[in-house]
């Protein structure tokens, strides 16, 4: 398997490794599967809630941004780990696809998975919330 790339070649993201310490919407590995979000009206309304979601999380940095797509780094709170956090906005689709992957070890416990199930939640309810307006 390739080195995993940051960024979106041909409409995807990098697929996670197989390691247990990656999660996306786009990987075949069911597993590490999650769900893409759905587009929140348009795509600046969906893009500013994800940078609202994650100005809110502690320890993130945005790295990268440009019209469909994001890059944010966590930091773990101890050790000091880093993982990337990655948004494609589909405007096609109409959906925002993610990966979020561990830049070394093995195991990350799950953290992964957690945060972007968080995320995903978060999202659902600002959505909710801006629909109500």
């Amino acid at each position: 398997m390739s080195k995993p790339y940051i960024g979106v070649k041909n409409g995807r993201l990098s697929e996670c490794p197989t390691s247990p310490n990656c999660v996306s919407t786009q990987t075949n590995q069911e597993e590490k599967k999650m769900d893409a979000l759905v587009f929140s009206k348009d795509l600046e309304t969906t893009k500013s809630l994800i940078k609202e979601i994650l100005s809110e999380r502690q320890r993130t940095t945005i790295e990268t941004e440009n019209e469909n797509y994001i890059h944010a780094v966590v930091e773990s709170k101890w050790i000091k780990f880093k993982d990337d956090v990655e948004f494609y906005f589909d405007q096609k689709e109409e959906v925002v696809h993610f990966r979020s992957a561990s830049r070394v070890g093995y195991s990350d416990f799950g953290v992964n998975k957690k945060r972007m199930a968080a995320i995903s939640e978060h999202y659902e309810s600002m959505k909710r919330e801006t629909h109500d307006v």
